[in-house]
């Protein structure tokens, strides 16, 4: 089994070329569209829930046969067909510096995507290296209950209260101490509780030592 080099990458404005509009392909695009890659599908048919995103403009469809020069641009592409004799001439065609995800052979491929729950800035993924994708959605499910949708506001705060702690104190324990002391539980509970005022008081408190 392969050992893959978990990595976040970096993609905004960069072009994704997908090809195939099915329902895999719908997947892919409703991962990728939070990372506001420049997302192109190659397909004679479209999934009907792919339609809005292209008359929104939040993705592009060539609605056509695919052609090696289709990849021209990709810094990533995804083959994603249900015919192998086109997956096939989609890894052949890419070059040697585009990563390559073939949805139908996971050992051709030059990454996989793993299950993924998003929270704002707070990125959970899962991976069983393909040995039980079951699993890792069922992994997915169990952090998304863990890890609600309050986590969004509470790691936007948090980050904002970084870099007031940064400006505040030069580095060292004074500054170490605070950023610690950011992970409060209680931070997290007023934040789910909506008392917005007790955790701002909380931070001025950190920051002047004033009550």
């Amino acid at each position: 089994m392969t050992n893959y080099f978990p990595i976040h990458i970096n993609i905004e404005y960069k072009t994704v070329v997908i090809v195939g509009g099915g329902h895999v392909a719908s997947q892919k695009v409703a991962s990728l569209l939070p990372t506001k890659a420049n997302i192109v599908i190659v397909s004679p048919t479209l999934h009907e829930t792919l339609q809005p995103l292209v008359e929104s403009g939040q993705i592009t469809w060539r609605e056509k046969v695919f052609e090696p020069r289709d990849l021209d641009d990709a810094s990533l592409i995804i083959a994603a067909t249900n015919n192998t004799t086109v997956n096939e001439a989609v890894q052949e065609s890419a070059q040697h510096w585009q990563l390559l995800n073939r949805t139908d052979a996971q050992g051709e491929s030059d990454f996989i995507t793993p299950a993924t729950v998003r929270r704002g800035s707070l990125v959970l993924t899962v991976s069983t290296s393909g040995a039980s994708p079951a699993l890792a959605r069922k992994i997915k499910e169990d952090l998304a209950e863990q890890f609600d949708a309050v986590y969004e506001d509470y790691v936007c705060f948090l980050q904002q209260a970084r870099l007031m702690v940064a400006a505040k104190f030069e580095k060292g324990d004074k500054r170490r101490a605070a950023l610690q002391a950011l992970l409060e539980p209680s931070l997290l509970e007023w934040t789910r509780s909506g008392e917005i005022d007790r955790r701002e008081a909380f931070l001025q408190h950190l920051l002047t030592g004033e009550s």
